[in-house]
């Protein structure tokens, strides 16, 4: 029987991750996911995204939404940052903690923020000395440690250099992301082992996309080898627009019903959760993509 954590963090991107690709929900509803979610037990929300809204309009407003949210004691609300002004801005909307995103492969680092993986690393480096000014903590993103649309399968020890860099210019926790879902348990292990011979596995998380349907198999591979922090979206809204294809976060009620299955503590409510995702996804006109908010929605109407 695989080891596996008595408890496990879940790190809720719905807010940004999540409907950074939804071209039409308004700063309200944002703000009343935001608030039925800070109600559920989750301990981190990424509640904006301070990039320029040329290139992600959708998250314009994160200033409006991060100042009117009704924020919970022992909550904490972040924003990802791509350059000095974003760092300047979140920290004026009240963030927290902040998210610096950088990439695994040379391909996806270009068509995402359209420099080199040294050139992004290099630009990181004021801000973590605005971060550490201002005693904010800072996480750090890692696309495409899998595969990358356009460059292939990514080297796992490429990955574990690039989370040591990220770990050595401050980030107190590197989040592996599998950008386009193509990642099975097996090369998932060997990329976990390859960077935790260089992070520990305390700083780590995982953000796995569920395009080919593995997320969940992967996240169980993840926790079988001891990392105890996972990125979800509730009702598994997401997708990458730099990606083309790639399917939602893993949803936040399926991962909290596996754990629950596991014995694993989330502390989190999961009707709660699924009733957020209701709301929000019933406000963009679509379906929760999440298996357990649709068997919970179909077992609601059967006892009314």
């Amino acid at each position: 029987m695989a080891t596996l954590p008595e408890k496990v963090t879940i790190f809720e991107v719905g807010a940004r991750d999540g409907l950074q690709n939804e071209a039409h929900v308004s700063t309200e509803n944002k703000i009343e996911f935001i608030n039925r979610l800070s109600q559920s037990g989750l301990r981190h929300i990424e509640a904006g995204s301070f990039v320029s809204p040329k290139w992600v309009p959708q998250m314009a407003d994160s200033m409006e939404v991060m100042q009117q949210i009704q924020k919970q004691p022992g909550v904490i609300y972040s924003a990802l940052t791509p350059n000095i002004r974003g760092f300047e801005l979140a920290l004026a909307a009240g963030a927290e903690e902040i998210a610096i995103f950088g990439s695994s492969s040379e391909g996806f680092s270009q068509h995402n923020i359209n420099c080199s993986i040294s050139e992004s690393l290099k630009r990181f480096e004021p801000i973590m000395l605005l971060a550490q000014k201002h005693q904010i903590p800072v996480r750090g993103y890692l696309s495409c440690v899998a595969d990358c649309p356009y460059d292939g399968p990514t080297p796992p020890q490429q990955v574990a250099n690039i989370a040591k860099a990220l770990t050595g210019l401050g980030c107190y926790q590197i989040s592996l992301g599998d950008t386009i879902g193509t990642g099975t348990p097996l090369r998932i292990a060997r990329m976990i082992e390859a960077v935790a011979s260089q992070v520990a596995l305390e700083n780590l998380a995982v953000h796995f996309h569920d395009t080919w349907g593995q997320a969940l198999t992967n996240i169980y591979q993840a926790l079988t080898m001891g990392i105890h922090v996972i990125d979800s979206s509730t009702a598994g809204l997401g997708g990458c627009p730099y990606a083309e294809g790639a399917s939602g976060n893993v949803a936040t009620e399926d991962v909290i019903y596996l754990c629950q299955g596991l014995g694993i503590k989330t502390g989190v409510d999961l009707d709660k959760i699924a009733s957020a995702g209701w709301m929000i996804t019933e406000k963009i006109g679509k379906q929760p993509t999440s298996r357990t908010s649709l068997a919970l929605k179909s077992q609601h109407y059967k006892q009314r």
